[in-house]
């Protein structure tokens, strides 16, 4: 399964203004597993940022004026986000956004025609009702670290959630014992698989270990009629 981890920084809050993306963050997982490939560009909006975004991202018109528009950045994009389910929090958002860029461009591509989505805040809203559930909550509860984050950014906001996605829905944690742990935090967190690290080895049965099974096997059908491995090995 291959998952795509997206945030996005806009020039405000709604598409349906005229407001634009201005940088899009991506984390790719594949079987759960951060693979080391990420997406990342700054755009040119074509249009002024809003003061109040700014105090958010921190990314300002003159920073974007020399960067690639959104049109000269879409085929890359689409092709590093087609097939694979996307990871948003607050999925709406986002592709709203995503969606308002794309219906500017031919051909026309509307994001959930190509890309399965998940709301990570869904989610946590269903695992922690009542709690406060945005991204810099959610690192505290499952102890990861967000230090750096200062201001949104896409592709660090991306990497972050990664790490909380990867918590929130119970896979690659490693149990930390550590008494001194904030509290509030659940104790856990991430263990990163190198994407270069060598193949696990196979190591497959000996005739004498299947024989032995097939034995053991043979005595639990006799003493209990039939078993659900019986039923496995008759339909193959």
């Amino acid at each position: 399964m291959r998952q795509i981890v997206l945030d996005t920084e806009t020039t405000g809050i709604d598409p349906n203004d005229g407001h634009r993306i201005i940088e899009i963050g991506c984390v790719e997982l594949v079987e759960r597993q951060l693979t080391g490939r990420n997406y990342h560009v700054y755009i040119n909006p074509e249009r002024e940022v809003e003061a109040e975004a700014i105090t958010v991202h921190g990314i300002t018109n003159e920073f974007l004026e020399d960067k690639p528009k959104f049109a000269e950045v879409a085929s890359d994009f689409f092709e590093f986000i087609r097939g694979a389910e996307l990871v948003i929090h607050n999925a709406a958002f986002d592709v709203g956004f995503m969606d308002a860029e794309f219906a500017r461009l031919k051909p026309v591509r509307k994001t959930a025609d190509h890309c399965g989505i998940v709301d990570s805040l869904a989610i946590a809203r269903k695992k922690h009702p009542g709690q406060k559930n945005n991204l810099d909550a959610l690192c505290k509860r499952y102890g990861v670290d967000n230090s750096n984050r200062d201001l949104h950014g896409a592709l660090l906001d991306a990497e972050i959630l990664a790490d909380v996605y990867l918590l929130l829905t119970g896979g690659q944690t490693a149990l930390s014992l550590d008494a001194g742990a904030e509290e509030g935090s659940s104790g856990t967190s991430i263990r990163r698989l190198p994407a270069e690290r060598p193949a696990l080895n196979v190591i497959r049965a000996s005739e004498d270990e299947q024989g032995a099974h097939e034995e053991f096997m043979a005595m639990l059908e006799k003493q209990a009629g039939e078993t659900v491995w019986g039923k496995l090995q008759q339909s193959e």
